[in-house]
């Protein structure tokens, strides 16, 4: 077995899993936050999104300098849930075709993360896409669910019914 079919079979599920959440997030409460230090809800429903544009970015590049002019670009967030999912939908996908084109050889090449002269770290591919592209991203969807909770809204189950399915 491939490196990388693990990694494919995880990604599938957990995605799925992901799309049900983003599926719920209310746009008529786009500016909602739990807490004066959180982002507003529709921001950190499209930062879910935009994780996964990191996949592609590790598996494509030697490395990543956030102190590069233009390297977090601040695109438009979603003006509603059609276009949330349209951007999830489509940045699945090309992560999905980048993690199905890897070769072992490029999962275990070093990849840099860096700020400037100050390297951040340096692990293997795999591991990168591991830490930056899927633990950061459920990360984050976990934060949407307290999010979704907190605003009212039922919360789908990730792992088995969520309290709001299952009645309890």
């Amino acid at each position: 077995m491939a490196i990388k079919d693990g990694m494919i079979m995880e990604y599938k599920h957990e995605m799925a899993n992901t799309r049900k959440m983003l599926e719920r997030v209310p746009f008529e409460k786009a500016e909602y936050k739990p807490h004066e230090k959180s982002r507003a809800m529709a921001n950190e429903a499209f930062h879910i999104v935009n994780i996964l544009t990191w996949i592609p970015r590790i598996l494509n590049n030697p490395g990543f300098d956030v102190a590069q002019p233009g390297a977090l670009p601040k695109p438009d967030v979603p003006k509603n849930n059609k276009e949330l999912l349209t951007q999830f939908d489509k940045n699945y996908a090309d992560s999905l075709k980048a993690l199905e084109n890897a070769t072992d050889e490029a999962l275990m090449t070093p990849w840099t993360f860096r700020n400037g002269e100050h390297v951040i770290f340096t692990l293997p591919r795999v591991a990168a896409i591991r830490n930056v592209g899927l633990n950061h991203h459920y990360h984050h969807r976990g934060q949407m669910s307290v999010y979704l909770r907190l605003a009212g809204v039922p919360v789908p189950g990730m792992y088995g019914p969520s309290a709001d399915e299952s009645g309890i």
